[in-house]
């Protein structure tokens, strides 16, 4: 495609939603805390179940010989 010398392209710009759920600010602020506190229990509750999975799904390191190791064993501080 082409365009004609001295013209522009812009793109167009979406019109401002506004939020589905209008609240104050006090209220934002409550529904907030509230969600944090309820994923802190959840978290806590279960913790167990949740890092089994992160677990499951973090790829095994390979312990080939041949591997080179780019970063060497340490001595600690």
């Amino acid at each position: 495609m082409t365009s004609k010398p001295g013209t522009t392209t812009t793109t167009r710009k979406r019109p401002a939603k506004s939020p589905e759920y209008a609240v104050s600010d006090e209220a934002a602020a409550y529904i907030a805390d509230a969600l944090m506190e309820l994923a802190l229990q959840f978290q806590a509750t279960h913790f167990a179940q949740i890092r089994r999975h992160y677990q499951s799904i973090t790829p095994r390191r390979d312990d080939d010989p041949w591997q080179l190791d780019m970063f060497g064993k340490h001595p600690p501080f």
